[in-house]
């Protein structure tokens, strides 16, 4: 008769421990693949606005052509001269356009919206030009500046916003626990000063931006602000399980589908909708536009941010109440 020694025992359960272990992190790892490289993988071209100038049939030509080469990449439109097609790649209507009225062609695009897809339609603005004996003059209505021509500063700025977050409602909480309204003070505190300092190094050391300064430290910190004061309620409300399960969201979720280096217009369907839906995606679209486009197309971006804010707000102040409910909930059978 065989007799099981407490050692072997203790081997078994070490070995299920590991298999468990080793498995259930594979599957971690394999999710955080799917997470950050999937949205990359399937990117590109997803009804991107263009504008012709030229005859009239030009525009009906140009998006058969368009549509047989990449269906459902572009939507085009007419535009009746050459200045009005930059006013609607200003005012963000179109990314870019084609102008036919001259012998040779003109492509008209933003590398400051982004270089992904100012690349993609000066590609297909020569290639439609070598296809008509044509070359082609490219024309950047919205230039990225010449200290970052490649867009690399602000299209950074996805993991930056998420750890501007998370690290300090972690920091502050832990330094002053117990203290609500200096930890709400600090988080607030640390949003408007973060945001400075963003834009600062954006505008001095990167040459990033050129235009003002406040308005992109004001979108920075509204991104901040978005991410900490949420983090920060759902704590006070739920504990240390809501804050993980939030922060962790912002990090894997937030952080790949946020698009902002190359736009939102450039990932799938629906991971753009979930990205520009949570504050990092959200915040680098108000970012770019105030940098570069006066603001114009950042307005659903601001209220989105706005709305993480006032959740945030909410819940903060709503924290006590949730843990004075929790605890007479947990006293009532003690008290029977």
């Amino acid at each position: 008769m065989t007799t099981q020694t407490p050692s072997s025992g203790s081997h078994r359960k070490h070995a299920a421990v590991w298999v468990g272990l080793t498995t259930g992190l594979s599957v971690i790892l394999l999710a955080l693949l799917m997470l950050f490289i999937s949205p990359s993988l399937h990117s590109g071209p997803r009804d991107l606005g263009l504008g012709v100038v030229g005859p009239q049939d030009r525009a009906a030509s140009v998006a058969e052509t368009l549509e047989d080469q990449s269906p459902g990449a572009f939507v085009v439109q007419s535009y009746e001269n050459a200045e009005d097609l930059e006013q609607g790649i200003r005012n963000r209507e179109i990314v870019g356009g084609f102008d036919f009225t001259d012998p040779d062609m003109t492509v008209y695009v933003a590398s400051a919206g982004s270089t992904a897809v100012s690349g993609t339609v000066s590609n297909v603005g020569a290639t439609m030009a070598g296809s008509m004996g044509q070359t082609a003059e490219i024309v950047d209505v919205v230039p990225l500046p010449s200290g970052d021509p490649t867009g690399v500063g602000i299209g950074g700025l996805a993991f930056p916003l998420v750890f501007g977050g998370i690290v300090p409602a972690v920091a502050f909480r832990s330094m002053l626990s117990g203290q609500r309204w200096w930890i709400f003070a600090g988080l607030t505190g640390f949003s408007v000063a973060g945001g400075f300092v963003v834009a600062a190094v954006l505008k001095y050391l990167f040459g990033s931006i050129e235009g003002p300064l406040v308005p992109v430290a004001a979108s920075v910190a509204l991104g901040i602000a978005a991410l900490a004061l949420p983090l920060a309620g759902l704590n006070e409300c739920f504990g240390t399980k809501g804050f993980t399960i939030a922060a962790m969201s912002m990090m894997f979720v937030g952080n790949p589908f946020a698009g902002i280096s190359t736009s939102a217009q450039w990932l799938p369907a629906g991971v753009a909708m979930i990205g520009q839906l949570l504050p990092p995606g959200a915040a680098g679209t108000l970012v770019r536009s105030v940098a570069y486009f006066d603001g114009v197309g950042g307005g659903a971006a601001a209220l989105t941010l706005g709305a993480w804010v006032l959740a945030g707000i909410v819940l903060w102040f709503s924290g006590p109440r949730i843990s004075a409910a929790k605890t007479r909930k947990e006293a009532a059978p003690a008290t029977v």
